[in-house]
């Protein structure tokens, strides 16, 4: 089981709860430091060491050889959680000419679950589907979302953030028409707001972690993760849930001619086509 983003949060949280059922867990993280934290944490939760891989998803140069090195090193990938997101400034474009929130939160990961999607086939049966995660929001609710041009400069982090979870509803949308028959289950989910280390550097985020009741702890943001990762009733393709429970986004991010749009131009702005 593949989790990017797994070296904090929720990721941090599922890696280590798929590790104590016995899932040989793959950590994918952008700091050092906290990444050989998260793999202490795992090991002590697992009994075992897991792999771990350092890429920042704001140069997707650094996914191409970490999707490259997980893809020769692992023969099956049984589930990929597509985790990593961010909320960060829109000031500058990344070295690829993207919007950064819009590179680290949509298009890196959409590079990524390509590298590891052979991975993915050579997992899946009849009987046992491969799985692809995916962490959205209801940010996407206000999101500004062009799907022709995925990557353009954002002017607020707020909307760029917003239309960053689109498409990582949108992206699910299509992967489940695309992939439903290789046996690849893709599922995206919205896990409430968490007490970690995003969206620090929003004021208003900030402030509104001491509302009493708001957020919610990592452990219980990963729950439906970890559950549509592992559970057999969870198996629902294309589905958008939050708490275990069928979750209804804007027409905007389900609608199927938007992301066969989106993954099209998502394709040209990661060079995959």
């Amino acid at each position: 089981m593949v989790v990017t983003g797994a070296s904090s949060g929720i990721g941090l949280a599922a890696a280590v709860a798929l590790a104590r059922s016995g899932d040989d867990v793959v950590l994918l993280g952008r700091d050092p430091h906290r990444l050989t934290d998260a793999v202490s944490r795992v090991r002590e939760a697992g009994g075992r060491t897991p792999a771990s891989y350092r890429a920042d998803f704001a140069v997707l140069d650094e996914v191409r050889t970490a999707g490259t090195a997980i893809a020769a090193e692992h023969e099956h990938i049984h589930v990929l959680a597509n985790n990593a997101g961010l909320l960060t400034s829109v000031r500058h474009p990344t070295v690829d000419g993207h919007d950064p929130t819009m590179q680290i939160n949509h298009l890196a990961g959409f590079l990524f679950t390509h590298l590891l999607l052979d991975r993915l086939r050579a997992a899946a049966t009849p009987e046992t589907p491969a799985r692809i995660v995916t962490t959205s929001s209801v940010a996407e609710a206000w999101g500004t979302l062009d799907v022709d041009r995925p990557g353009r400069r954002q002017w607020s982090r707020w909307l760029a953030y917003g239309a960053s979870k689109q498409a990582n509803i949108l992206m699910t949308v299509e992967a489940a028409r695309r992939w439903t028959a290789d046996g690849i289950v893709a599922t995206c989910f919205f896990p409430g707001l968490i007490r970690s280390g995003f969206g620090s550097r929003s004021p208003a985020f900030s402030l509104a972690r001491f509302t009493p009741g708001l957020f919610r702890s990592p452990d219980q943001g990963a729950d439906t993760l970890v559950w549509l990762a592992t559970a057999p009733e969870s198996l629902l393709p294309g589905a958008y849930v939050a708490n275990r429970s069928p979750f209804t986004a804007t027409t905007r991010s389900t609608s199927p001619a938007r992301a066969q749009r989106l993954w099209q131009s998502s394709l040209a702005a990661t060079g995959q086509n």
